[in-house]
C-alpha cells in the first residue's frame, strides 16, 4: 500500500479503507483512467461543445486533493459499475439507476447496500421508466442481465448491518478478504491477518508456498489461495 495511508479513517466505527486509484484498479481489474473519470468527471466535446460530465459520486476521501483516493464502499459501488459497464450498460442508465437508488435506499453509495442486493432490479426499471427512456433497448434482456449482475457481484460480498462489510475476491472463497476494518482495506488472509502480497513474495522469496506457511504459520493452502489471488490480478493487469 502506497506511503498516505498512515492514518486509517474511522466511519460508524469501522474503517473506510484506503485505495489509490491504481490500488482499486488493480483490485477491480480495470484501468485508473476509468475510476478517475467515474469518481473525478470528465469533460467532453459535442458539436464544437466542450461539456462538463460530473462525477458519479464524491469519494469517501474527498478531502485528498492532490489525487484520487477511495474508499471501500467506494470500492464496492464501482465495482457494480464496471460489472454494468462490462455487460452493456451505458454511463447515463447506470447514473439515473443510481440516482433514483439514491433516493429509494437513502444511501449515498446504494449499489452497496442489503437494500439493492433485494431489490436493485426492480431500482433498475423503475429508474430506466422514470427516465422516459423505454427506448433502451431489449427492456426483457437488460433486466435479465441486471438481475444476472446483482447476483452474481453479490455472490462474494458479506452484508451487515444493511451495507456491504466485507468481499471474499478470490472465486469468493474465505481463506481470503477485503474488510475496511482490517490493514487498510488491503486482501489479507482472513483468519490470520497477513497480506496476499506478502505470502506470495514470501513464497517466491523463499523458493515454495510450504516455505512461505512455515515463516508465518499459516496452513499451505492459504498461502496457495494469496499466490494465485496475486497472479490474477497480475494477469488482468
Amino acid at each position: 500500500m502506497s506511503s498516505t495511508h498512515t492514518n486509517e479513517a474511522v466511519f460508524g466505527g469501522i474503517g473506510v479503507g484506503s485505495y489509490t486509484a491504481p490500488e482499486a484498479a488493480r483490485l477491480l481489474k480495470t484501468s485508473a483512467l476509468n475510476l478517475n473519470r467515474w469518481l473525478r468527471g470528465y469533460t467532453y466535446r459535442r458539436g464544437g461543445e466542450e461539456r462538463q460530465m460530473p462525477p458519479l459520486w464524491a469519494s469517501q476521501h474527498s478531502d485528498v486533493d492532490e489525487h484520487l483516493e477511495i474508499g471501500f464502499r467506494d470500492l464496492i459501488e464501482l465495482r457494480f459499475v464496471k460489472a454494468f459497464v462490462d455487460a452493456g450498460m451505458g454511463l447515463l442508465a447506470i447514473r439515473n439507476c443510481l440516482e433514483y437508488a439514491r433516493e429509494c435506499v437513502r444511501d449515498e453509495r446504494p449499489f452497496s447496500t442489503r437494500r439493492f442486493q433485494t431489490d436493485g432490479r426492480t431500482i433498475f426499471l423503475e429508474s430506466i421508466e422514470r427516465a422516459g427512456e423505454p427506448k433502451l433497448l431489449d427492456l426483457k434482456k437488460r433486466q435479465y442481465v441486471f438481475k444476472q449482475v446483482i447476483e452474481r457481484t453479490f455472490k462474494d460480498l458479506d452484508v451487515e448491518d444493511d451495507t456491504v462489510a466485507r468481499w471474499r475476491p478470490f472465486h469468493g472463497k474465505s481463506s481470503i478478504v477485503i474488510d475496511p476494518g482490517r490493514a487498510f482495506g488491503q486482501p489479507i488472509a482472513s483468519q490470520f491477518g497477513v497480506p496476499t502480497v506478502v505470502l506470495a513474495e514470501a513464497s517466491q522469496a523463499e523458493g515454495s508456498a510450504e516455505d512461505a506457511a512455515r515463516i508465518f504459520e499459516v496452513p499451505v493452502g492459504v498461502v496457495r489461495d494469496a499466490i494465485n489471488f496475486e497472479e490474477s490480478l497480475a494477469r488482468a493487469a
